[in-house]
């Protein structure tokens, strides 16, 4: 590989089980590169060797701390595995998405957000931002308030956060699994052991497909999507994550045009234009595609 076509970032996934075929990987890879200003090298951290991968993705096995059961459930601290020393090369930034994410346009634009490279920006999922504010509160409560994220997406250098799984390590062996607060959930602790280069993914550009298109009032989402300027931004977005088996992708396909689905908070989407706006076009063709590869 020459040094004009050596990539310059990584993007960054992480598998367990079954609940993913390989074919729906690969059709997010190359979704990816296809967007991409510049194609990243494929990091897939694992925990078995996956056959029929897209060629040149790179695999790496997860360490078996991480895969224990509880790290497994609905915490998925196992997907701080990212952050472990030497698991992802350390030579380039780094761009973690989940699975069922999909992928609109150029991710390279995320890389943007790093000022610094001990920054790492995932989604805004709390009240309190991250920001000066956030900063000052962690530090005067001693930690225990803190600005929280969503980790659907990460953006990261992996040679400046390992101190994020050795910390963890480290409280796993002196106050047990969930023996503190933060340790609850990936994301929870990502944002507290790192609350000082904390950052948010900004809402132009990914957004998590419940908290930005499913609200309980049918009216209130139909009048939302009306708001042109609402209409703008999604049509700029570039990524956008669903919440994996609560609303699955390619059953919205089998939904008919104004169709429903609620998740457990109440939260209702509707499947027309009407409510999604451009995001309906574009995630039928995204699903349309996976199942055309399926």
């Amino acid at each position: 590989m020459t040094a004009a076509s050596s990539p310059t970032w990584q993007l960054v996934l992480v598998l367990w089980g079954t609940k993913y075929p390989v074919a729906e990987v690969n059709h997010l890879i190359d979704t990816v590169c296809r967007h991409a200003a510049h194609p990243p090298r494929v990091v897939l951290l694992t925990d078995r060797m996956r056959e029929g991968l897209r060629a040149g993705t790179v695999q790496r096995l997860i360490p078996a701390f991480f895969l224990a059961p509880e790290m497994r459930g609905p915490g998925c601290q196992a997907k701080l595995c990212m952050f472990e020393a030497g698991l992802v090369p350390e030579d380039l930034p780094a761009i973690f998405i989940d699975i069922d994410t999909v992928v609109l346009g150029d991710l390279t634009r995320l890389l943007a957000l790093q000022t610094r490279r001990s920054t790492v920006a995932i989604f805004q999922s709390a009240i309190l931002p991250f920001g000066a504010l956030a900063r000052a509160l962690f530090r005067l409560t001693k930690g225990r308030r803190y600005a929280r994220g969503n980790s659907s997406i990460v953006v990261y250098h992996p040679a400046e956060c390992s101190h994020i799984a050795a910390r963890y390590r480290e409280l796993i062996a002196k106050v047990g699994y969930n023996g503190i607060r933060p340790m609850i959930a990936d994301e929870r602790f990502i944002s507290w052991s790192n609350q000082p280069d904390m950052r948010a993914i900004p809402r132009n550009l990914a957004v998590k497909l419940p908290t930005e298109f499913m609200l309980p009032w049918r009216w209130m989402i139909l009048l939302r999507a009306r708001l042109p300027w609402v209409r703008r931004r999604w049509a700029g977005l570039i990524a956008l994550t669903l919440p994996g088996a609560e609303v699955k992708g390619e059953a919205l396909l089998d939904l008919p045009e104004g169709g429903e689905v609620v998740d457990r908070k109440g939260r209702r989407l509707i499947w027309s234009e009407a409510a999604l706006g451009p995001i309906k076009a574009r995630l039928t063709t995204y699903y349309t595609a996976l199942q055309h590869k399926g």
